[in-house]
């Protein structure tokens, strides 16, 4: 069973330049895994929805695009639950960076 993580992030840039930072940022992802990992994404209107697969887990993801936030849900799988207040914690330091 996943356990989610909600969360909104603020931005002032505009639901395109959001688009095109998240469509670009979502790469990088798999950079702060060691190891490394896979990302696939496709967008629903104004949805990212993401997959992340990294050390044997799958994470789905999605990011939906307002005009003045992002609203972020990660579904945590199984024992990756158990740090969620941690990756939560990480998501809020880093995804701002990526909307400035």
């Amino acid at each position: 069973m996943a356990n989610p993580i909600t969360l909104d992030i603020p931005h002032t840039l505009g639901k395109q330049a959001v688009r095109a930072r998240l469509e670009g940022g979502v790469a990088q992802v798999v950079d702060k895994i060691p190891g490394g990992g896979n990302v696939v994404h496709r967008w629903e209107g104004d949805t990212m929805h993401f997959t992340v697969q990294a050390m044997g887990q799958t994470i789905a993801s999605s990011a939906t695009v307002f005009d003045d936030k992002v609203h972020a849900v990660v579904d945590l799988p199984g024992i990756l639950g158990l740090f969620a207040s941690k990756i939560k914690g990480a998501i809020e330091r880093e995804a701002p960076k990526l909307l400035k």
